[in-house]
């Protein structure tokens, strides 16, 4: 990436926050509220949980996207094996293993659950988890450690990299590169402290979260591309 494209679309992104009066994004910052306020896997009723740590006053798109469902799918499987699915998400959100290794034992994890779900579901139609496509497990991650994760869009990131000049653009899913590439993003915003004062300003002090979060570098990439910068 070519550092001088790099601070010049943090100078636009910034001045962007100011002038804009309503963020088309703020439903991100409070899904994360929420997760954040209701996330206890060891809660009696894990389903019911879970279904609270997914809720948003704006919008559903985080996960239920026409065909795509995967909060409805994993709120079954939450009442089908309790204790199978918090292992899993235990497993997901082990700082220990590289983030992409723990997605893809998710992904697994799910596939085999599908398996055993339609076994004893005999009549049921559900041929889907919708979880293969990285975007509900990144969503999970970014929800519980929003410092070093941000929610998954491909399309998004690979125009964002155009944006930015970096070579080697990828073509296919490339999940740890995504959150790799963040992160170094994250530290020149981190450098630029009135861009952080400029979302601030469109945050609700209840209704938003307002600590750190990987959700600024994603807001940045989605500016660059949306406003062609």
């Amino acid at each position: 990436m070519v550092l001088s494209k790099i601070q010049d679309g943090i100078s636009a992104y910034t001045q962007w926050l100011n002038r804009t009066r309503h963020h088309p994004s703020l439903y991100k910052w409070e899904s994360l509220q929420n997760f954040q306020l209701h996330w206890n896997p060891t809660a009696p009723d894990p389903a019911e949980m879970f279904d609270r740590c997914l809720q948003n006053s704006d919008t559903r798109r985080q996960w239920q996207d026409g065909n795509w469902q995967p909060k409805r799918m994993m709120l079954e499987f939450w009442r089908f094996e309790p204790q199978t699915v918090r292992a899993m998400f235990d497993d997901l959100f082990n700082e220990k293993f590289a983030p992409e290794n723990r997605i893809s034992r998710f992904m697994f994890g799910c596939d085999a659950l599908l398996a055993d779900y339609k076994k004893t579901h005999a009549t049921t139609i559900e041929n889907n988890h919708y979880h293969g496509d990285y975007r509900a497990p990144a969503l999970y991650l970014s929800l519980h450690s929003p410092e070093g994760y941000a929610p998954y869009d491909f399309p998004m990131f690979r125009e964002a990299l155009v944006r930015l000049g970096a070579r080697d653009i990828p073509e296919v899913n490339d999940i740890g590169r995504y959150f790799k590439v963040l992160k170094t993003l994250m530290t020149f915003l981190d450098k630029s402290p009135a861009t952080a004062e400029a979302l601030q300003k469109h945050l609700h002090p209840h209704r938003h979260y307002r600590g750190r979060t990987m959700l600024l570098v994603e807001d940045y990439c989605r500016f660059l591309v949306m406003e062609n910068v």
